[in-house]
């Protein structure tokens, strides 16, 4: 199975597929899933949606996992083939400058480029410990004219992401690119092979649009109508010295099952998991000898967050997997979190059968 979700996850995490523009990652998981022999189908924003069939008697289960990632949307060409661009999620402006990008200009064609960063021999006292807005930052990719970048094919509106790279950390552990949420595709991937077996009707939504304020799975769940929906995402890893005071994720630790989550800019959104799913994952954990780690932070979304409000109210709840370094060109995950996160699921959803029950009043708070 680690070797499975490994490939999955590499190979994924080489795909660009900004927010909006999620094709080559949706035709790689597509192809996936038909190997599988799953069939899938694909709705008018993007998202890739599988339906394995089961108990129409038994609660429905939607899990999430997305596949776009964040990066920048060229907004100006200078006359001197400079590019500037737009962020496009949640990139830390700090970790921007010398950084490799690629712009995907169709065709799976892209030009590369680098984020400038400001030449340290020139640089004033004041400027070496500022962090530069991106607004002021330009992408250098070789050109001399803005017609030369045209002819390449860049223009307004060209996503630009983090250059896809995967790095081969030791004791199992893998960073790069992208592990934002490509990581929780390969763990869906590999719950289609094992989840023939489970009783519930169970949808596969690889979503898009969720970088881009979490659009894409909720015209999913209102077509789909789940009584359950499990979204996959990272979980803030606290065992490095810049986090230990969020909380106890450790990177190895096991798969994170989500207590609270909370965006207080603009959003004012987030979830507190149904106590159904919660006694399921925990009961499961503990009998499946699987260490389950919990977390409750803020300053961070799922897709639960909207899809819980969707039709008469959808019983849901965020699971993860434990990762560093978010946001930048360079996550860390260890695969096998992903894989206890796999059998995780799996398992739980062996165990929604005809005693399972949503009804709140079921459960003593």
């Amino acid at each position: 199975m680690q070797d499975r979700i490994k490939r999955w996850t590499q190979e994924l995490m080489m795909i660009p597929g900004l927010s909006g523009f999620e094709g080559n990652v949706r035709r790689y998981i597509k192809g996936e899933l038909a190997e599988l022999g799953i069939k899938s189908r694909t709705d008018m924003l993007g998202n890739l949606i599988a339906t394995i069939e089961g108990d129409a008697d038994l609660p429905s289960v939607m899990l999430i996992a997305h596949m776009d990632q964040l990066g920048l949307i060229v907004r100006k060409i200078e006359a001197t083939g400079l590019i500037r661009a737009e962020r496009v999620g949640g990139v830390p402006e700090r970790a921007l400058a010398a950084q490799e990008v690629l712009l995907s200009v169709g065709q799976g064609r892209t030009v590369a480029g680098i984020i400038a960063n400001k030449s340290h021999h020139a640089t004033t006292p004041e400027e070496k410990y500022r962090v530069v807005p991106y607004q002021e930052l330009y992408i250098d990719c070789g050109f001399s004219t803005a017609e030369e970048a045209l002819k390449a094919g860049i223009n307004v509106g060209t996503p630009v992401v983090y250059a896809p790279n995967v790095v081969e950390l030791a004791g199992g552990r893998i960073g790069g690119t992208s592990v934002d949420d490509r990581a929780a595709c390969a763990v869906m991937l590999e719950l289609a092979r094992g989840a023939k077996d489970v009783l519930p009707t169970v949808h596969l939504v690889f979503s898009v649009l969720e970088e881009f304020n979490l659009r894409g799975a909720v015209t999913a769940a209102q077509v789909l109508q789940p009584d359950i929906c499990i979204q996959l995402d990272l979980a803030l890893a606290t065992d490095t010295p810049d986090m230990g005071h969020r909380g106890d994720v450790r990177l190895g630790g096991g798969p994170v099952m989500s207590m609270f989550s909370f965006h207080g800019r603009g959003t004012l959104n987030g979830c507190i998991p149904h106590p159904a799913l919660v006694q399921l994952f925990q009961r499961t954990a503990d009998q499946e000898k699987i260490n389950l780690q919990r977390s409750a932070h803020i300053g961070a979304l799922t897709e639960t967050s909207y899809v819980q409000l969707v039709g008469k109210g959808v019983a849901s709840i965020d699971m993860g997997f434990p990762a560093r370094y978010t946001h930048s060109a360079l996550e860390v995950c260890d695969i096998a979190d992903l894989e206890s996160l796999t059998r995780l699921l799996i398992a739980a959803l062996q165990r929604i059968d005809p005693r399972f029950s949503l009804d709140r009043d079921d459960y003593v708070e």
